[in-house]
């Protein structure tokens, strides 16, 4: 596949698929920061929901240079596909020593599509610090099903990570992870800038695949973390397996048998 932009290593598309993030520290260059932090200052325009990106965002803009910065859109091509379409976009702030903690959640309602999911972008500008607050993420619970703030009477869970990062971080998230917006402690204004894409095409071997056989693929689809037990952390196993058959077109791919016991569908009759 020939693109100008390069694609993600299959290893690091396992990750996502593990963790449901990818992040990408201070791909945006300063300037364009400076930018950004205008831009969002003054707000973005609404756009419709499912419309293309150059319809979306035309070309000079800043959100089309942002987007077509080469780590991005190749990242962003390698976990959607060719010709995703914008959902929506919208600028977060958190004003200095402003703003409550959110609920934990996951955005909009449930979603059980097993073969397809949209990616979210979120964009810090400037460097976010831990007073800062920023974006909390639980790692690995975005194939856990739960419809927006179920989970939200849970405060802190083992292994949360709290987003701390460089100006020009992009941070690509699987839609159904759980997370939460932190409160602003510090005596600065806070920025965060989200897009949410929609896939159009099947999500399937859309990255570069040329290590697609590399044993440390299987090893990030079998990363375990903290909030869950060993027991519950089967069912997270069996759902990056089901998903990473679907974006491989592999059935016969597994880890530790579970896939291929649950799928089994005895036909034998002799």
């Amino acid at each position: 596949m020939t693109t100008s932009y390069p694609l993600l290593p299959s290893v690091r598309v396992a990750r996502f698929v593990a963790q449901g993030f990818l992040r990408l520290d201070a791909v945006v260059p300063e300037e364009l920061n400076t930018e950004g932090i205008s831009a969002l200052a003054a707000g973005m325009p609404d756009v419709p929901y499912g419309i293309p990106i150059a319809e979306a965002f035309p070309p000079g803009t800043f959100t089309s240079r942002l987007i077509g910065l080469p780590a991005v859109a190749g990242a962003l091509r390698s976990l959607l596909g060719p010709d995703p379409t914008v959902d929506h976009h919208h600028v977060h702030v958190r004003e200095p020593h402003g703003g409550e903690a959110q609920p934990l959640h996951g955005d909009a309602i449930i979603d059980t599509r097993p073969d397809a999911f949209d990616v979210q972008l979120m964009y810090y500008p400037h460097e976010v610090t831990a007073e800062m607050g920023g974006t909390l993420l639980v790692p690995g619970s975005h194939l856990r099903r739960t419809n927006e703030t179920d989970t939200g009477r849970y405060q802190n869970l083992r292994g949360q990570i709290r987003l701390t990062c460089p100006a020009g971080t992009v941070l690509l998230l699987h839609h159904g992870i759980w997370h939460a917006g932190r409160r602003n402690d510090s005596d600065r204004l806070r920025y965060m800038y989200k897009i949410r894409f929609n896939p159009t095409a099947p999500q399937v071997r859309t990255w570069d695949t040329a290590d697609l056989a590399d044993p440390a693929v299987a090893a990030e689809l079998d990363a375990r973390f903290p909030w869950y037990e060993d027991a519950t952390g089967r069912l997270e196993i069996y759902n990056r397996v089901a998903l990473w058959r679907a974006m491989t077109g592999d059935t016969t791919f597994d880890i530790d048998h579970w896939a291929t016991r649950v799928s089994n569908r005895p036909r034998r009759t002799a």
